[in-house]
C-alpha cells in the first residue's frame, strides 16, 4: 500500500477558461428553461429535500498529513446541510436519481480558494464514488442530451462512445440512477472529485450511522424518512478523507475513476452530528438554506477543488447562483 503523496499536479489546458464559460452559458439556458416549468431554482439538484443544522467535530487523533485547513486543530464547528435530488426536474422521491448531501461548515476564518478570506467551507457530496464522465465536457454534453429525453441521450452516448460503448454507458448510468436508495441517513456519500488538503490531495467520504439499518422497501418521502430517523436519536456520521498516492490509481483529472481503498484507505478526520429538529426550525432552516449558496469553491485555500470537473464547476456554479438571484 502506497503512502499519501504530494507529487500530484493538475493538467490545465490552453483555452480552458473560455470553454468553461461556454459550459456556464449552456447550463444557464437549461436553468432558465426549467425555471419556466418549476419556478426559480438551481440548474442541478433543484429539489431540496431537507435543510438541517449539525455539528462537525474535528477529531484530535488524526494523521499528520490530514492536519491542514479545517482539520488542522480539533474542535467543534456549526454546519448547515442541504439534502437534495440531483435532477434538473422536480420529481417524486421514488423516481431514480442521484442524491446530494451538501455540508457548509460555518464560523471559519482563513485564506479562501477564491477570496482573500472565507468564513465557511463547503463540501458537496453525492451517493456515488465517482462521476459518470471523466471530464467536464462529456458531463455537460450528457446533461444537455438527458434534458431532451432518453432518445437524444442514447444518440449522444452512441455518437461519443460508439455503439457498444454507448450501450454500456447507458446501462451504467441507468444502474447508478435507478439503484435502490435507502435514505440519507443510511447511505454513503462522496465528493467523487478531489480537493486539496494542504500540500496533499484528497477525496471526501461521509459514512452513515453504524447503529442504523437500511429499510427494505422504496421510500416515497425522503424528508419524512430523515425526520423520523432523527426523532429516534441524533445521527453520528464519520467524515473521512482518502489521499492521492499516484496518478495511476488516484488520478486528479479523471473524475470517472473511483479511488480504490486497497490503494488508498480512508481516514476518519471528523464526526458529523445531526440532532432532531422541530417543525418550525425545519421550516426556517429550509427557507434559509434553499436561498444560500453551496459551492465547492466556497472553500479554504487549503481545500481548493482540484481537477477538470472541479475547475468547470467554478464557472457553472457561479452562473447558476446569478441565474437564481442567490446572495
Amino acid at each position: 500500500m502506497k503512502q499519501p503523496s504530494t507529487d500530484w499536479k493538475e493538467d490545465i489546458q490552453e483555452g480552458e477558461e473560455e470553454k468553461f464559460q461556454k459550459f456556464a452559458r449552456q447550463f444557464g439556458i437549461l436553468q432558465k428553461m426549467k425555471s419556466k416549468q418549476f419556478g426559480a431554482g438551481r440548474a442541478l439538484h433543484r429539489k431540496q429535500i431537507l435543510g438541517l443544522k449539525a455539528d462537525l467535530e474535528v477529531l484530535g487523533d488524526i494523521p499528520e498529513h490530514a492536519r491542514h485547513g479545517l482539520f488542522a486543530f480539533p474542535g467543534h464547528h456549526e454546519a448547515y446541510i442541504r439534502l437534495s435530488n440531483g435532477s434538473l426536474n422536480i420529481q417524486p422521491d421514488s423516481t431514480g436519481d442521484i442524491r446530494g448531501f451538501a455540508i457548509k461548515v460555518r464560523g471559519i476564518d482563513g485564506p479562501g480558494a477564491l477570496t482573500e478570506n472565507t468564513d465557511c467551507q463547503d463540501f458537496l457530496l453525492i451517493n456515488l464514488p465517482a462521476f459518470s464522465s471523466p471530464k467536464s465536457e462529456q458531463f455537460v454534453q450528457m446533461v444537455q442530451a438527458a434534458a431532451q429525453g432518453n432518445a437524444p441521450l442514447f444518440r449522444f452516448m452512441v455518437g461519443t462512445y460508439g455503439f457498444l460503448g454507448g450501450i454500456l454507458r447507458m446501462k451504467k448510468l441507468a444502474a447508478s440512477v435507478n439503484r435502490r436508495f435507502s435514505g440519507f441517513a443510511t447511505e454513503k456519500f462522496y465528493s467523487a472529485a478531489p480537493i486539496a488538503c494542504g500540500p496533499y490531495a484528497a477525496r471526501v467520504r461521509l459514512l452513515p450511522d453504524t447503529r442504523l439499518r437500511k429499510g427494505s422497501g422504496a421510500i416515497a418521502d425522503l424528508a419524512e424518512d430523515m425526520k423520523s430517523r432523527l426523532q429516534n436519536a441524533p445521527l453520528q456520521m464519520d467524515f473521512q478523507l482518502q489521499f492521492f498516492t499516484d496518478e495511476k490509481h488516484t488520478p486528479i483529472e479523471d473524475a470517472s475513476v473511483d479511488w480504490k481503498e486497497k490503494h488508498s484507505p480512508y481516514v476518519t478526520v471528523a464526526r458529523l452530528s445531526i440532532p432532531a429538529h422541530g417543525e418550525q426550525e425545519l421550516a426556517d432552516l429550509g427557507e434559509a438554506i434553499e436561498k444560500d449558496i453551496f459551492d465547492p469553491w466556497q472553500a479554504l485555500k487549503d481545500h481548493r477543488p482540484l481537477g477538470d470537473v472541479m475547475r468547470a464547476r467554478k464557472h457553472v456554479y457561479f452562473a447558476s447562483q446569478k441565474g437564481r438571484g442567490a446572495r
